[in-house]
Order: structure tokens, then sequence, then C-alpha cells
């Protein structure tokens, strides 16, 4: 068969990730990917520790993290993030900023956490007081809200499950609940923190339901890689990355340069949001065009142009997430 005639394959730009070694949701991550961009992951070593602060500073110390850089750049990815939220606020602010520089160093490219890119998004969203979900100890939990305090950010209300293995099998029902029992004060968004807990489906409901931007772990993070260079996460429904926004200015190794940056949501993307149909069970994309169709037939609350709606009551919390210990 001749195929002298065939193009391709088109050009790939790299995103470079670094994730701790019990990671298990790459496919969620290409989920904010456009076509034209891959990702280029690898993992921290194994270590014989469960979830915990002891771990979060095992996988987030500079050396294994350096090798780990130099590793991914033999692919040549224009950006680096470390995919690891308590990895990367163990350490606090400073801490943080110490790891973004270490991986700098050791890649030569431009590198992120996803605490880093958690503040970032907040700032871009002018969020000062969050609702806070976590499938963390409590103790683990209280190191998060640690680094937001120090960062300037208050937490309102907070619900975690205390899971110290096997996060990612947590259900998007258990996401949803843990959610309506954080959302109990003023907050300005909800953050569901740790990669390994998957929210890609769930974030359009939540935003529906609960009228407020929803950020999780792997979304600020591939949201703020991506606009390292230039590109725009994909992501239906969610509202951080609703429309290409305009230009921004945003540090690099060579300097400033001008990258796409969050804005003020028209009204009519909030309907997009606000207007969908309330659904318990999110297995996936399928359900997304059945809550588009049915989005025509639901009361929605009136907003001014560039508002959220106000939080709605929340359901009484049920007790599923009890078996989570």
């Amino acid at each position: 068969m001749d195929v002298s005639f065939l193009g391709g394959p088109q050009p790939q730009r790299g995103v470079g990730v670094v994730a701790p070694f019990d990671f298990a949701l790459d496919r969620e991550l290409w989920r904010w990917m456009p076509d034209e961009i891959s990702l280029r992951l690898t993992r921290t070593p194994y270590v014989p520790v469960e979830v915990s602060l002891d771990l979060a500073r095992l996988v987030s110390e500079h050396e294994t993290l350096g090798e780990a850089v130099m590793a991914l750049g033999a692919s040549e990815p224009e950006v680096i993030a470390y995919a690891c939220t308590s990895g990367s606020f163990v350490g606090g602010v400073v801490g943080e900023r110490a790891m973004c520089e270490a991986m700098n160093t050791a890649g030569a490219v431009p590198s992120l956490t996803t605490s880093g890119a958690l503040l970032e998004a907040l700032e871009e969203l002018g969020a000062k007081r969050i609702a806070l979900v976590t499938p963390y100890t409590e103790s683990v939990t209280e190191s998060l809200e640690e680094y937001l305090a120090e960062a300037g950010v208050t937490v309102t209300g907070r619900a975690f499950l205390g899971l110290t293995r096997h996060i990612w099998k947590v259900p998007y029902r258990s996401v949803v609940d843990m959610a309506r029992q954080a959302v109990v004060g003023a907050a300005d968004a909800l953050f569901i923190s740790c990669t390994n807990l998957p929210t890609y489906d769930a974030i359009p409901q939540l935003e529906a339901e609960l009228r407020m931007p929803v950020l999780s772990a792997n979304q600020v993070t591939m949201w703020a890689a991506l606009r390292r260079i230039g590109a725009h996460a994909v992501g239906p429904y969610q509202g951080l990355l609703l429309d290409p926004p305009p230009v921004r200015h945003v540090p690099t190794l060579e300097g400033t340069r001008e990258f796409p940056a969050i804005h003020e949501i028209p009204i009519s993307d909030i309907s997009k949001i606000n207007e969908i149909s309330e659904i318990g069970d999110i297995p996936g994309v399928p359900e997304m065009e059945r809550m588009e169709s049915a989005q025509q037939t639901q009361d929605v609350q009136t907003v001014q142009p560039g508002e959220w709606a106000q939080p709605s009551q929340p359901d009484t919390p049920t007790e599923e997430q009890e078996g989570w210990t």
C-alpha cells in the first residue's frame, strides 16, 4: 500500500508532568489538553508510605524533583508541572517557590506546582474566601489550610474523607456530597484538592448547583501549565476555562511574555452553567450532551453581568462517605 501521500504527524508541543508514584489519573489530565499538545509524564520513585505529611515531604524533595525534571528534558517539554497538591503545599509558600526554582534549574524551562497554580487561579478569579474539599486526613487538610492562610486566602468551610490510599477510586458522588457539606458560608469559590481525586465531570454539576467557580487540583495545574505556553485548557462548562481570555503578562525564565489570562465572565456564559440540570452521577462526556438538551427546562437564578449567583442551600449530606476511613 502506497502511503507516500500521507502527511504528518503534526508537530506536538509538550507539557511535562512530574507526578507522585501512586498517581493514577493520567487520562484525566489528558482531557484538559488541546489536540496539538501532548503530555510527557514521569513519576517519583516508590516509597512504602501512605498518604500523609511524611509522604508529601518525601515526594517533593529537591533531589527527587531534579532527577525527574532532567528525565523529562529528553522529550523537550516547553513547561513542566509538578502535579501534587500536598507535596507542593507542605513546605508553605516559601517551600513551594523553592520547589519551582529547583525545577527551573534542573530543566531550564518554566516550572510550576499544583499549589502555586491554585493561588494563581484564585488571584485571577479574585477569590479570597473559599470552601475546601480534600480526600486527606485531618492533619494534611489542616496543612493545606495553613498554606492558604499564609497566602491570604480564608477557608470558610471544609470537608475531608480521611483517606491514606486508593484516593483515585473515590466516585464522583462522594466528591459532590463533600462539596455540599463544605459550602456552608459565604465563599467566592470551591477548591477540590489532590491530583489523585477524580473531578473533571463533577466540576460542571457543582458550578451549576453551588453557583460559584469550582476549581480542582488537576484543573488548575493544566490550566496554569498551558497558559505558560500560550495555550488554552479544554473543559466544557468549567468557569475557569470559559472563552479564550485576553492577553496577560506572565513571568518566564526568559523574562515577561504575553499569554492568555482569565477575565470577567459574561452573563451569557454564566447562564450556560447555571441552567444545567442536576445529575446525581456523571459517568462522562455523553452525560454532558444530555445536560445541554435539558438546560432549557430549568429555572435559573437571575444574576447581573459578570457576577456569579448566590450559593443555593446545600442538600442534606449523605452518609455515603462514612465507609472511607
